[in-house]
């Protein structure tokens, strides 16, 4: 099982948030990925909104990355560590424009870029930006089918319900072969054809931890499953998280100081077919405290789950 790192202070959420991350900033944000990328860190991993309606400021808070961007600035401090959205909602962009800034990214980095693409669940967000929230998933479909057409393809043509052009050339091309690794979100029986038909990777979202083996047999059982290996990349701070974000009870004890507790509690996600996680946060006192528990998680719990 790999270890990977959602950077601190890229959201805001409520339910999750710690006063320390108050006094996280670029400055700082650029040290923890130079640090988790010598600790060994699997990936590191930024959400995304573009907005936040009012009437969900309370629960969800204002603040978050531009995944592209944050992730460019996060390449910049590392060499190996690999990064990646969690997640991005693609279809509130027009698929030239997401192609041009993952293929960029990719490029740029070396190849370390992984696209985490979700259908999306504010409403408010869609409207706001003129999308139509009910057709978001045949919108998300056509983008990831324009996408990977215009990586694919020197001129690239593509002509759908939503979105349409002609012969249009976009380089820089993604540096890994096939373009940018695509994972999906979501526990819904879309989300699960997604993965089976271009996907690498699927992260589940609201699925009790014991069901995420039965969505692992949906994907590989599904008419469009490639063969192809499937990983799966759990945020274990989700288990506190509710519909908008509203904080629930959570019995397990993942962001634990006991080294056998969680080695054990990471053993049990492993054997229901995890490959990756990202730890919940305990509470902590200081960003100085946060950077030894990276320390923490690299030296004690790392070499005992790999």
């Amino acid at each position: 099982m790999r270890i990977s790192l959602t950077m601190p202070n890229n959201h805001r959420v409520t339910a999750l948030l710690q006063p320390w991350q108050d006094e996280v900033g670029g400055t700082q944000i650029g040290e923890v990925a130079a640090l988790a990328d010598r600790l060994g860190f699997s990936r590191l991993a930024v959400g995304e909104h573009f907005l936040m309606p009012a009437g969900h400021v309370e629960l969800s808070g204002a603040h978050y990355v531009d995944a592209p961007t944050a992730l460019a600035y996060l390449a910049g401090r590392t060499s190996r560590i690999r990064l990646i959205s969690n997640v991005s909602i693609v279809a509130l962009k027009h698929p030239v424009v997401s192609a041009k800034q993952w293929a960029v990214l990719d490029w740029l980095s070396g190849g370390r870029a992984d696209l985490m693409v979700g259908a999306g669940w504010l409403k408010e967000e869609f409207e706001a930006l003129g999308v139509d929230f009910h057709t978001r998933g045949r919108r998300l479909d056509e983008c990831v089918e324009a996408i990977r057409r215009i990586w694919a393809s020197d001129l690239a043509s593509y002509h759908g319900e939503f979105f349409e052009f002609e012969a249009i050339a976009s380089a820089p091309k993604p540096l890994q072969p096939g373009g940018v690794p695509l994972w999906f979100a979501g526990d819904v029986p879309r989300a699960y054809a997604r993965v089976a038909k271009w996907g690498v990777g699927w992260s589940p979202h609201s699925l009790s931890p014991p069901k995420i083996a039965e969505g692992i047999e949906r994907i590989h059982a599904h008419p469009d499953y490639h063969g192809q290996q499937i990983g799966v990349f759990f945020n274990l701070a989700s288990l506190r998280l509710g519909e908008e974000h509203r904080l629930k009870a959570d019995d397990h004890d993942f962001d634990t100081w006991n080294v056998q507790q969680l080695v054990d509690q990471l053993g049990w996600v492993r054997d229901l077919g995890v490959t990756e996680v990202t730890p919940a946060l305990p509470r902590l006192a200081s960003y100085q405290h946060f950077l030894e528990r990276l320390h923490w998680l690299a030296e004690e719990i790392m070499p005992r789950v790999a």
